[in-house]
């Protein structure tokens, strides 16, 4: 069963990481190797304008499901660009054990 719109289906194998929350989005980031992150960004980076040109179509609380879950993978997208583009690893660099929970998600 498709989760994205169709005219997205190159990026059915992300699937996975269409995720509602934040704090699920940075938990996969954080399991996830660099070998795994890039590939993810490689195939949704170049996607990411024609993402936000289908998502411009609906308004913000009026997606259907296949669009929410573009913007979920979307919102991953940004979670990893950082860890891919600039620290080279999933963590941020010298935070240690330092972890900071979002209680507020955007609405969606």
């Amino acid at each position: 069963m498709a989760t994205l719109p169709a005219e997205f289906s190159d990026l059915e194998p992300f699937s996975g990481w269409c995720l509602e929350s934040e704090r699920e989005r940075y938990a996969k980031r954080l399991a996830s190797s660099m070998d795994e992150l890039q590939t993810f960004y490689d195939a949704a980076f170049p996607r990411l304008e024609a993402a936000m040109e289908h998502l411009d179509r609906y308004e913000l609380d009026a997606l259907p499901d296949d669009a929410t879950h573009l913007l979920w993978l979307c919102y991953s997208l940004v979670n990893v660009s950082f860890p891919v583009e600039v620290w080279r690893q999933p963590r941020v660099p010298d935070s240690g054990a330092a972890s900071m929970d979002q209680i507020v998600e955007p609405a969606v």
